[in-house]
Order: structure tokens, then C-alpha cells, then sequence
């Protein structure tokens, strides 16, 4: 009977396929099956993987979904493996993931286990951007963890029990999974040396079209409305104080305080992972946080409300 099944699905993504392959089958634990699903690729995608089947690689491609959410789930569907490790495209599994992530369900400790994620940045914007927006293993309690769809494993009972991935989304799917895992009852846990590597935004627009539709997904899920509030609250102060600086200089202090606060972090994990860079690449990189947090800020601001009126009009549509 096959265990343990390794899912995936892709789109368009000849340009990184390869090390993902690559790295699920480098894995100190390998899975009985890897089910890689594609989800309408018009790129060469599907042919790389096949030459992996060609090649005698222990991999099953499957064909369907139109988001990811549909996507992942018709891998699962069509995956025989009671646990299920998911992860995504874009990424290199570290050599001890899948068994580290799995050990908790073969344990009989969890129903649903998150593993986690680290930058592996490849230009001076993305070790920034990898600094300022993504905490390191120790500062995350791992009882508060929500496991993302690209290093999460479960049991398959759990994806039958909430109904799959929520194909109504696009993005944030994987949030709304685990609430509704916890919801029905299901045990789950982190393991934060459960690592998959990604390569952060390399610009900032690409940044901004990110944080945009996390948002919108946060929208039309109706996830986090209070710390959205927050978030506006917070730039709306921002733009009476600056207002009012020529008039009141002490302000300004104010205003250090609360960058120096909202930075805090990035600054000191940016400040470690550019140890040993020249003076002025150093300094260069260490300018961006700032930037990187407006950018992505301004992005939630825009997309959370067109999430929610894309919400509002579903409901609305429910309603007649």
C-alpha cells in the first residue's frame, strides 16, 4: 500500500521545474510516489517533466485545475498515499524535508504538519527583501505557525474531511485549508527544520504584484480585516504627522521612533546576512528595508478592498 505521497502542481514554470524535481529526488526520505500535476502549462513544463519519467524517475504527471487551489487538488485526488507532502514549483526541497516534515504524522502526533520556508536570495534587492519580509525559524512560535501550501504535509483523511483546497481562491488558499483543519478537529504542529528554499521578488514591481494579491486573497477569504484596519489606520496617522512636521519639529522624533520600530527586525537579520559585503554594497542594501515595506504596504492597502468588493459581489450573486 503506498504510503506516502509527494504532490505538486505547476504552471509555466520550465525555468525552475528542474531543481524542484531535482530535489525531491535527492530526498534522504523518498516518498512511495510523486504525483506532479499541470495546471495548463503553455511553456515546455510538461515535457520537462516527462523527460524525467523517460528517464525512469519514480514520477506520475497528471493534467487539470484552472488556479492553484483546483490544481493541487486533482494532484491529491488523483495521489493513493494516506500522507500527503505538498509543495510548489519555484522552490529546492532541503535533502531532509520530506522526512522531517513527515515524522510527525508517522508518529501518530499530528494530523496536519507546517513545515517552513528560507530565502535564497540571488541578487543584493532579494537578500533585502528576503530580510525584510521573512522571519527566520527562531523567531517563530511554532504553535501560531500556519502551514503554507509549498511545505505542509497531512493526513489525506484531512483533505477529504474539509473538502480540498478552497477552489473559490486564488491566492491564501492554503490559510483558509488549515482554519478549516483546525475547525474540524484535525491535530497540527510545525517543523521549523522542514526547509524548502525559494528565490524572493527580484524587482519591485514584481514585489508590489505579490503583496497585491496576497491581499486580495485576504479580501475575498475576509482574512485578517482587523490587521488591515490597523494597517490604514496606521498610514493615515502617518500622513497627519508629515503634515504637521515644519509646524511641530519634535515629530520627527515620533516618526524615528516608529520607523526604527517597524524596521527593527529586518534591519537586524539584514545586518547578519551582509556580514562580510564591502562598505558600499553594504550601505546600498541596507537603505532598501524602508522601500520594501512601503511598496509591500501600499500593496495590501490596494488589494484588500478590491478582494473585498470581489467578496461583496459573490455574495451578492449568492443572494439572487
Amino acid at each position: 500500500m503506498t504510503q506516502l505521497s509527494l504532490i505538486c502542481t505547476v504552471k509555466n514554470e520550465a525555468a525552475n521545474i528542474a531543481d524542484l524535481l531535482d530535489s525531491m529526488l535527492a530526498q534522504s526520505r523518498q516518498p512511495d510516489e510523486i504525483v506532479v500535476n499541470d495546471c495548463g502549462s503553455t511553456d515546455a513544463t510538461a515535457a520537462i517533466v516527462q523527460s524525467y519519467i523517460d528517464r525512469g524517475a519514480p514520477i506520475r504527471l497528471v493534467h487539470g485545475g484552472f488556479n492553484i487551489s483546483s490544481g493541487r487538488n486533482n494532484a491529491i485526488l488523483h495521489a493513493h498515499g494516506q500522507f500527503i507532502a505538498s509543495t510548489d514549483a519555484g522552490l529546492a526541497l532541503d535533502r531532509k524535508w520530506l522526512e522531517r516534515i513527515v515524522a510527525p504524522l508517522e508518529a501518530d502526533q499530528a494530523d496536519l504538519v507546517a513545515g517552513f520556508y528560507q530565502a535564497a536570495p540571488r541578487s543584493d534587492l532579494e537578500t533585502a527583501i528576503g530580510a525584510t519580509n521573512y522571519p527566520l525559524a527562531e523567531e517563530v512560535d511554532p504553535s501560531r505557525f500556519l502551514a503554507a501550501g509549498q511545505s505542509v504535509a497531512f493526513r489525506k483523511l484531512v483533505w477529504e474531511t474539509v473538502g480540498g483546497y478552497p477552489e473559490w481562491l486564488d491566492h491564501c488558499e492554503d490559510l483558509v485549508f488549515d482554519q478549516a483543519a483546525t475547525a474540524a478537529g484535525f491535530r497540527s504542529t510545525a517543523v521549523l527544520d522542514a526547509v524548502v528554499h525559494f528565490q524572493p521578488r527580484s524587482s519591485f514591481r514584481a514585489l508590489f504584484r505579490q503583496y497585491f494579491f496576497y491581499a486580495r486573497g485576504d479580501g475575498v477569504a475576509n482574512l485578517w480585516p482587523l490587521r488591515h484596519v490597523i494597517r490604514y489606520v496606521t498610514y493615515l496617522c502617518l500622513v497627519l504627522l508629515l503634515r504637521n512636521l515644519s509646524q511641530r519639529p519634535w515629530l520627527g522624533a515620533l516618526l524615528g521612533l516608529g520607523l526604527a520600530g517597524y524596521t527593527r527586525k529586518p534591519y537586524r537579520r539584514l545586518w547578519h546576512a551582509t556580514k562580510g559585503w564591502s562598505f558600499a554594497r553594504r550601505i546600498k542594501t541596507l537603505s532598501l528595508p524602508p522601500m520594501i515595506r512601503v511598496v509591500g504596504d501600499v500593496a495590501k492597502m490596494v488589494g484588500y478592498p478590491i478582494g473585498w468588493l470581489v467578496r461583496l459581489r459573490k455574495s451578492t450573486r449568492l443572494i439572487r
